[in-house]
């Protein structure tokens, strides 16, 4: 909500600057968003008379006017706009003016015709949004006068105020929290406002209103007022409102919004008479119909609370007034509504007909029901001030007003507790008196009576708040929180997972998440899946026992979308039957190619296959796999930790049913037994100061030899000058001789090193030999040169 300055100091003493202001109600909660500059402060632009006007005779859409600027000179303009009669008085804009923007004046030509100035929006002078045509001043603005004394200078803060705190969404609401922030006293029309007094206030009687529904508006109350002249709001009034965004109509309409922005309260102004019979509050019928004073029509629901007359629905209440009832230039006789509706009731209606206004946005979180009476008050004064109107003797009410909150108790060594120092408890006592709330002592613990717009206040946390909020949140000492707390299993857990998820996205897989619910279609693949008592969908019935079922139809859906590669993996929760137990597992689905991205070193484009899958598991560490066989796969192996079967991957067999024309490979294994083992933190090595020596070695060996068999006989040569062994060739090739044995030919890399000198290359071959004749005697390796 936007705040005008000026405004605020018609109710309370601020502090010297503006950045003072802000940084005492942000300190206090509440959130300064924005602060803006606002008021016609040009020279050369004064208040002038449009005293004549006709069609420019080059251009359809422009008038030429002459206007009395009080110079004695009358002027002539070109002026674009259409708003405006003969006899208005207008801002005009002298030449070597210089308005908002750098916009600068001089007389010049338009289409052929001498202007001498020109006649402004109020967008041009920054002092409000609307551009819609001229701004039309009051009757009793003085020609020639600066436009500057009609719009001082004004600074605009745009406030955040949280749904909690209806109370602070008014000039007299605000004001009402800046005066105990800082301990001061209300000053002029805060004053009265404020008073609990009743003065001149009318009497009530208790007819021509009926409330059909009491739950959604417990008060209801309407004053007529009678010879109103609709017109022009005077300069003060439209300069009011319209510094804080709201567009000025009429001085009736004006008059309400006003009330509004000053006290929190919105009220709404009925032509009486276009009403019929007594007014009704009830909700509305099944399929009625409403055209809105937006001049939009709009179907209503018996959810949605309306004002109605004997014969049709006038108004949506605290939301919007009809078009039928609205006050327009004609209307004679006023009536004027004030009332309390039930904040989630007008929360509703405003969300199901998307119809958010001014008044909903008050009435959801709650007005003070005390200033509903008092804003009628506030509100009849000035339409009788600027429209000559005539009030009747009596208000009419309906209802009963909401009882005041309930009184919630403070202890004052709670007060401590929480906060962390000492308050003292008549430092306390002072503030809460300061916010409203009265104290009773009558109870073991004290207890403080709310006032009616602090229903917020409901627990004793809430007045500890208030509290610190006013006593200064800055003033409690801060504590060393940077401590050393032992790592716990949770935290070791977080830190793998995390881990592991960045190494996984390293080598191009994508993170998946899926529901830990699976749907009625695959409740028979998961042997003792635990169903839903009451499950919302058919796709989701049970609690999941795998991963794999939803991250195959994420690869279903990504296939569907043109996806030429699918890897994904997903860290999740499953539920183990019977009694529901949490696992922690890891799911990995492949399909597609290995590459995403066209290589033009090679066109020949890869599938991704088992050892892609095995490759990223392998991620978490050493595992053993175990060939196995299972329904529905083509290939699948059985994953060992040590001795502990953690897991499986493999090969689908059936594919058709995802939509797959590649091969699609899955695994899953549990994290838990992965988890629990503690990373050693690896020892320092330094880097090598000596080159390396690579050597190859070539060889057919049998097809039954395991390339942990070569490792283990190249291993047990007990070589100290070789480092490194690496696999970098692997085909099969028959021996030439027709047999029927296949041979598989292994290439491998073998890497050299002393610590401490450069070796030679008689050394090398020395120990290069000894390998060899160790491959040949252990495993009948043929070399091959």
């Amino acid at each position: 909500m936007k705040f005008s300055v000026n405004w605020l100091r018609e109710f309370v003493d601020l502090p010297p600057s503006i950045d003072a202001l802000a940084e005492l109600l942000t300190m206090s909660g509440v959130e300064i968003e924005g602060i803006q500059k606002r008021g016609a402060d040009f020279d050369e632009v004064v208040v002038a008379q449009i005293t004549d006007s006709k069609p420019h005779p080059n251009a359809d859409r422009l008038t030429v006017c002459v206007v009395n600027d009080g110079s004695g000179t009358k002027r002539q303009i070109v002026c674009g706009a259409k708003n405006y009669r003969v006899g208005d008085k207008v801002p005009l804009a002298l030449p070597d003016a210089e308005l908002t923007g750098g916009l600068k004046i001089r007389a010049s030509k338009l289409r052929g015709v001498e202007s001498e100035g020109m006649l402004c929006s109020a967008k041009e002078l920054g002092v409000a949004e609307d551009a819609a045509g001229l701004l039309i001043l009051s009757p009793e603005a003085k020609i020639g006068t600066p436009i500057r004394d009609l719009f001082p200078l004004d600074t605009i803060l745009d406030v955040e105020i949280t749904p909690n705190r209806g109370d602070l969404l008014s000039h007299f609401g605000l004001a009402r929290e800046i005066t105990t922030l800082t301990n001061k006293r209300f000053v002029g029309q805060a004053l009265r406002l404020s008073s609990k007094a009743a003065g001149d206030a009318p009497a009530l009687q208790r007819k021509g209103i009926k409330i059909s529904a009491l739950r959604e508006c417990p008060f209801y109350s309407a004053r007529r007022i009678e010879n109103v002249k609709v017109g022009p709001s005077p300069d003060w009034l439209r300069a009011k409102i319209e510094s804080v965004g709201i567009r000025s109509i009429n001085n009736v309409v004006d008059v309400s919004n006003f009330v509004m922005l000053e006290l929190g309260q919105p009220t709404h102004a009925f032509d009486a008479d276009k009403l019929s019979g007594e007014i009704n509050v009830r909700l509305a019928h099944e399929a009625e119909k409403f055209l809105a004073l937006d001049g939009k029509t709009y179907p209503l629901t018996p959810e949605n609370l309306v004002i109605a007359d004997g014969e049709r629905t006038v108004g949506i209440a605290g939301v919007m007034g009809g078009e039928e009832s609205g006050v327009t230039d004609s209307t004679k006789n006023v009536l004027l509504e004030s009332a309390y509706f039930l904040p989630a009731s007008i929360r509703r209606t405003a969300r199901d007909l998307n119809l958010p206004s001014d008044a909903s946005y008050r009435f959801e979180r709650g007005v003070d029901p005390q200033m509903i009476l008092t804003a009628s008050r506030r509100a009849t004064e000035l339409i009788c001030k600027v429209a000559g109107a005539k009030s009747a003797p009596t208000i009419a009410v309906a209802g009963e007003l909401p009882p005041d909150p309930p009184d919630v108790s403070l202890r004052y060594e709670r007060l401590d507790q929480l906060v962390g120092i000492h308050i003292k408890p008549t430092t306390a006592d002072a503030i809460l008196t300061r916010f409203g709330l009265a104290k009773n002592d009558s109870a073991s613990h004290p207890h403080w009576k709310i006032p009616s717009y602090r229903r917020d206040l409901q627990r004793e946390v809430d007045l500890i708040e208030e509290i610190i909020r006013a006593h200064g949140i800055e003033k409690i000492p801060s504590t060393d929180r940077s401590r050393f707390t032992p790592l716990r299993e949770a935290d070791r857990n977080f830190d793998f997972e995390t881990k592991l998820r960045r190494d996984l996205i390293a080598i191009g897989l994508t993170e998946a998440r899926t529901s830990s619910l699976i749907a009625r279609s695959e409740l028979a693949k998961a042997t003792g899946a635990i169903g839903l008592r009451n499950p919302l969908s058919e796709d989701h019935v049970a609690l999941r026992t795998s991963l794999i079922a939803g991250l195959l139809g994420a690869v279903a859906r990504n296939i569907r979308a043109g996806a030429e590669r699918i890897a994904l993996f997903e860290i999740g929760n499953t539920f183990a039957p019977p009694a529901g137990e949490q696992q922690r597992k890891l799911g990995i689905a492949l399909c597609g190619q290995a590459a995403s991205v066209k290589d033009w070193r090679s066109a020949k484009k890869r599938q991704l296959d088992f050892f892609d899958l095995k490759g990223a598991l392998n991620l978490l560490g050493t595992f053993e796999f175990r060939r196995s066989k299972q329904p529905g796969f083509v290939l699948i192996a059985e994953i060992f930790y040590k001795t502990d079967r953690i897991g499986y991957g493999g090969q689908l067999s059936a594919t058709t049913s995802i939509g797959a024309n590649a091969p699609v490979l899955v695994a899953e294994i549990d994290l838990t037994r992965i988890a629990q083992v503690k990373e050693h933190a690896q020892p320092f090595k330094e880097i090598d100061r000596y080159p390396e020596v690579t050597r190859d070695i070539a060889m057919f060996v049998g097809s039954q030899v395991t390339h942990a068999e070569i490792l283990a006989a190249i291993a047990s040569a007990n070589e100290p000058l070789l480092e490194k062994v690496e696999l970098f060739d692997l085909f099969m090739e028959n021996d030439g001789q027709k047999k029927p044995d296949m041979k598989k030919s292994l290439a491998y890399s073998l890497t050299y090193r002393d610590k401490n000198r450069t070796l030679t290359s008689e050394e090398v071959s020395v120990v290069h030999a000894r390998i060899r004749e160790r491959l040949r005697s252990d495993i009948g390796a043929e070399l091959r040169e």
